[in-house]
């Protein structure tokens, strides 16, 4: 007869996070730390660019300059807007986090149409510089506030993306509310508050300061 005692338990639907992701000698799960060194990384990245700007934004010989095209007053509806999104991403993993998929699913969908509606600010104020003649070869001031501004807008629409595809899996059934899913959505939303954090240092710097 086969012995099945000494045989490992597959990983069940309501098996713990730590189980499949053993902790570190943190006492962080291995994703959690790999996660955490990458927003170090990123943070030196933003670091670097948000110091560029800082160096070249008054070096333009010829404008338009900032004081002739920044709008604050629309800049702090999208900067509102993002920082409801974080809301939302505390909500959704309440939620997933209380095994309630319709909070999780909601507030996922809220950080989702947020997020998207930063991006339809960000779109517009490029739009907008664009036909007053700021664009990325005009002059110090657009080539460091596009590089900016666009790489920030590049990882709220890996975010958005990213959030979508786990709305769509929990919608669909395949997300079980576990640990392990808890922690993912988790993760996403580290990497969000991370983007909306970066950008009130941007918008304080690049809006707000002269």
């Amino acid at each position: 007869m086969e012995n099945t005692a000494a045989m490992p338990a597959p990983h069940g639907h309501g098996e713990p996070a730590h189980a499949a992701h053993p902790p570190t000698a943190t006492g962080l799960s291995t994703w959690k730390l790999g996660f955490w060194i990458f927003m170090g990384s990123e943070t030196l990245f933003f670091g670097t660019l948000i110091s560029t700007y800082m160096v070249y934004k008054h070096e333009s010989v010829t404008g338009p300059f900032p004081t002739d095209l920044l709008d604050i007053p629309l800049t702090s509806v999208s900067t509102f807007v993002l920082l409801m999104s974080s809301l939302a991403m505390v909500i959704a993993l309440d939620g997933f986090q209380r095994n309630d998929r319709r909070m999780g699913l909601g507030g996922l969908m809220g950080v989702i149409i947020l997020g998207a509606g930063f991006l339809g600010f960000q779109a517009y104020e490029f739009t907008h510089f664009y036909h007053e003649g700021l664009t990325l070869q005009t002059n110090l001031f657009g080539s460091s506030f596009f590089v900016l501004t666009g790489f920030h807008g590049a990882h709220v629409t890996i975010g958005v993306i990213w959030l979508l595809i786990l709305w769509i899996e929990s919608f669909r059934g395949r997300f079980a509310v576990t640990n392990e899913h808890a922690l993912k959505v988790e993760i996403a939303g580290l990497y969000w508050h991370f983007v909306d954090i970066v950008w009130i240092a941007i918008f304080t710097l690049i809006y707000l300061i002269e």
